[in-house]
């Protein structure tokens, strides 16, 4: 209390809520869930990670991982307004508090089957359910610049976990000049850069992208970008033409032949010649996007193994192409994979045989779970959110330095 210059007693005291998060902030250690949904739409990965300091002095133990499986009418319900040009803009209005009820009811489950009370958490890093994601490649109004859109309403989080909640991270990273991802280089680079060996972390989710860490820990050297198609045409086939939600370790694939008029025509997408840093998602690559090329290529008539056997060639080689559009093909690094895409066989097969001097090995051998990656880098984007410093992303993607990620109270 102070008496201002009118006689009046003033209160210098925070709001709980803002005391709250400043006590967080200075605690040596801090309890984050990282959530993640992908484009692949299987389920909520959620990691319960113990994070130490923030910045390079970051340390982090993953306590508890689980992915909690959305059931077929829950992705019916996202597939309505997933990645479409147009959709009600009804329905979307209602899913966006809908999807947080959802992922907030599996959370509460999942702390409970793990005998963890909501309050021993200090933080929610959620980084929602990607509806929309539109780089300035993808439309040519240039009244407008990229922009993306995830739902899964933070508030609603907060409130029906009782969890200080941050989401929406993508956000300050299109103001700040980016285009929204990837987003990974952040968490990458403070977790994983090793001061003898240079890094290439790759990671094939419905989207692949890579992060390039060299050796001497240089954040203006550090290079991160998507490629192009992981899993998500694959996965949106075998829905359509297998009846199975992914390729079990490519088995399908095997099973055909790479068609080379297909993978030209696929591969003639001006996506592939963008400069990088660049995103995309599947609102390009989608069935649709096979179709035409089907068309282009004269190849309608061809087997359905055959198609699989060229999707997951083409993972493979825009993924390799990519990386040399920037790493020398001369310069020695090793790559470690993380995201559902490293568990087919095939597509790791055919990366190494197009990077045959590299050491392929799972994120595992330096200490990150590589089904629990993204959702690790959210909790990591939190924390730096709340106890960090802005931090350029690598490329100096964004003009200026930014933590991202906004900010929601359970009361």
């Amino acid at each position: 209390m102070y008496l201002n210059g009118c006689g009046y007693f003033v209160s210098l005291s925070m709001h709980q809520n803002i005391q709250q998060l400043y006590d967080i902030a200075k605690k040596p250690s801090r309890k984050v869930l990282g959530l993640m949904s992908g484009t692949s739409l299987d389920g909520l990965d959620i990691a319960l990670c113990a994070l130490e300091g923030a910045g390079k002095a970051t340390k982090l133990s993953l306590l508890n991982f689980a992915t909690v499986p959305y059931d077929n009418a829950m992705k019916e319900e996202i597939l309505s307004i997933f990645s479409k040009a147009s959709v009600s803009l009804e329905k979307l209005t209602l899913m966006n508090p809908w999807v947080a009820l959802q992922n907030a009811a599996m959370i509460n489950q999942t702390l409970a089957s793990w005998g963890i009370q909501p309050s021993e958490i200090d933080l929610i890093a959620s980084h929602g359910q990607t509806i929309y994601h539109a780089p300035k490649s993808l439309h040519p109004d240039d009244a407008f610049g990229p922009a993306t859109l995830q739902i899964g309403d933070g508030d609603h989080l907060a409130v029906h976990t009782g969890i200080i909640t941050i989401s929406d991270f993508r956000q300050k990273h299109i103001a700040a000049g980016g285009e929204g991802a990837p987003l990974a280089v952040y968490g990458d680079y403070l977790l994983c850069t090793d001061t003898i060996e240079n890094r290439l972390l790759l990671n094939i989710g419905g989207i692949a992208n890579y992060t390039y860490l060299p050796a001497n820990g240089k954040l203006d050297q550090v290079f991160s970008s998507d490629t192009g198609p992981g899993n998500t045409m694959m996965d949106a086939f075998m829905r359509t033409h297998f009846n199975a939600a992914y390729d079990k370790d490519g088995l399908v694939a095997k099973k055909g032949n790479i068609n080379e008029a297909l993978l030209k025509a696929m591969k003639a997408n001006s996506f592939f010649n963008v400069p990088l840093p660049k995103t995309i998602g599947p609102e390009l690559f989608n069935l649709g996007f096979i179709e035409n090329a089907q068309i282009e290529s004269g190849t309608n008539d061809i087997a359905k193994e055959d198609i699989m056997a060229t999707l997951n060639r083409l993972t493979a080689e825009t993924i390799v192409e990519a990386i040399h559009m920037h790493v020398p093909s001369t310069e020695k690094y090793t790559l470690y994979t993380s995201g559902g895409g490293m568990h087919n066989q095939l597509v790791i097969e055919h990366i190494q045989s197009l990077l045959p001097h590299t050491i392929i090995k799972s994120s595992e051998a330096i200490g990150i779970h590589p089904d629990a990656k993204e959702a690790i880098l959210f909790a990591i984007l939190a924390n730096e959110c709340v106890a960090g410093e802005p931090m350029y992303a690598g490329g100096n993607a964004t003009k200026i330095p930014v933590t991202m990620g906004k900010i929601s109270f359970p009361k």
